[in-house]
């Protein structure tokens, strides 16, 4: 058997075609005799077919016809900065749009867009609020007295002595820090779904589908408000049914938090409590504010919409959460001491860094 040919042309194997259908040789012949002499990737056999009925037809040309349509526009600098001039414009301006508007193919912009520029399409980050100028500058200046108090406390008005310990936390040794008690409210569900990301299994591509049911939190809950410093939690209070948070139920929890640390923390409340709570209406009430004036505790200032800066927020209910994610209970009893028994296993290292991590924030 010859062996076939390696280097050839478009022009070489349609002439070959041509010449060996002018000598009446059928289509499928034509094909084998092109398979064994160039290789089968030559020319295909409906390709074959295509040219056998060109040549019938009288046609004499062995190149490419002119293709219609559009013709092709390079990505120019001109087209270039005509297309960012437009987006600027108009950030959410789809690539269909540019297209119209400009008279260029689509494929052109998508290459300009993508390649050329280098945007690329994103969502709108949700934040739960919109902070205005005076919230950000409050944020600003509670932050650089929170500093400037973390200073003192050390005795040094340089903070550069504050490193970073292992797993990422800042390691002081900051009085304030040592009498820093944060709490806040939380709703916890009898029955928490577990989350799409938690749910994700492994799947060959032969797998079937993998199907799951959107299921809803339980109506039943219960709200935990929890108190807890760098050792652990200090007070898990559960509110009953039927009653809400108010400034007197908060005042009412407060008791209970001031029994709780001179049980807990012995010392504590001679040295001066450091109360970091948000700017709920019952933490801010007056009837609050007059409570904890009576016991002199002072109160950690916290700016408007930052959950970010309560350690609460960022450190403990969403680990509580995921925790949960899964989990179905038949009683509020059986939830709380699920509670109970997560808080009480936790390392004492997790609150350390919690509360320690306040001040890289």
């Amino acid at each position: 058997m010859a062996t076939p040919i390696k280097e050839w042309s478009k022009l070489e194997v349609r002439a070959v075609v041509r010449f060996l259908f002018s000598k009446g040789i059928k289509p499928s012949k034509i094909h084998k005799q092109i398979a064994e002499t160039y290789g089968e990737g030559a020319m295909s056999r409906s390709r074959v077919y295509q040219w056998c009925t060109w040549f019938g037809e009288g046609r004499t040309s062995l190149c490419d016809e002119p293709k219609s349509g559009r013709p092709k526009i390079s990505t120019n600098e001109e087209n270039t900065t005509r297309v960012d001039e437009l987006i600027r414009c108009d950030r959410r301006m789809k690539i269909r749009e540019i297209a119209l508007k400009l008279e260029i193919p689509k494929r052109t912009v998508h290459e300009i867009v993508h390649d050329t520029l280098g945007y690329r399409k994103v969502s709108a980050r949700w934040v739960p609020k919109m902070l205005m100028e005076d919230h950000k500058l409050q944020r600003v200046e509670i932050s650089q007295r929170l500093l400037q108090r973390c200073q003192q406390d050390n005795g040094d008005e340089d903070t550069t002595h504050i490193g970073v310990g292992p797993g990422g936390d800042f390691q002081a040794n900051i009085n304030l820090f040592d009498n820093l008690i944060t709490g806040d409210e939380t709703w916890v569900h009898l029955n928490t779904p577990e989350t799409k990301r938690d749910s994700m299994t492994w799947k060959h591509p032969s797998s079937p589908a993998i199907k799951k049911f959107k299921v809803q939190r339980s109506a039943a809950k219960v709200m935990a408000t929890v108190f807890w410093d760098a050792k652990g939690v200090i007070l898990l209070d559960i509110l009953p049914q039927g009653q809400c948070i108010n400034a007197a139920r908060y005042c009412s929890t407060l008791d209970r938090l001031k029994e709780a640390i001179r049980r807990k923390r012995p010392g504590l409340l001679r040295r001066g409590v450091v109360l970091q709570h948000d700017n709920a209406t019952p933490h801010s009430a007056n009837l609050t504010q007059q409570w904890l004036q009576r016991y002199g505790w002072e109160i950690l200032p916290h700016p408007s919409h930052s959950p970010d800066l309560a350690p609460s927020d960022f450190h403990l209910f969403g680990p509580l959460k995921h925790h949960l994610g899964g989990m179905a209970f038949e009683t509020e009893d059986d939830l709380i001491s699920e509670l109970r028994n997560w808080f009480d296993n936790l390392d004492v290292d997790f609150f350390r860094v919690g509360i320690n991590s306040l001040l890289s924030r």
